[in-house]
């Protein structure tokens, strides 16, 4: 896929949720947390906090758009591991 062909997802939903800077890092940790393929009806499930559908997947689009999952048939995947130098330093904890 070239960098042309990247947009984010238009949904057609009466109503377009935008989600807060929260709810992608509650979704973003759940994922990360997981390891595993989920699909959406699992995921909504083992949030912590429940998310309306709509907004749920407006943060997966964002994921996806932002290479952090993979999304295939309602089913999705953490995929993002940071290269950061600062982990391989002495004494400093990254998180």
């Amino acid at each position: 896929m070239n960098s042309e062909t990247l947009e984010i997802k238009k949904r057609n939903y009466s109503e377009q949720r935008s989600p807060t800077l929260n709810t992608v890092m509650m979704v973003e940790e759940t994922l990360s947390k997981t390891g595993e393929v989920l699909t959406i009806g699992k995921l909504k499930r083992i949030l912590p906090k429940q998310v309306m559908h709509q907004t749920l997947m407006a943060v997966i689009d964002y994921l996806e758009y932002s290479g952090k999952i993979i999304v295939h048939d309602d089913k999705v995947l953490w995929a993002f591991k940071p290269k950061s130098k600062l982990k391989t330093m002495r004494g400093l904890i990254v998180q």
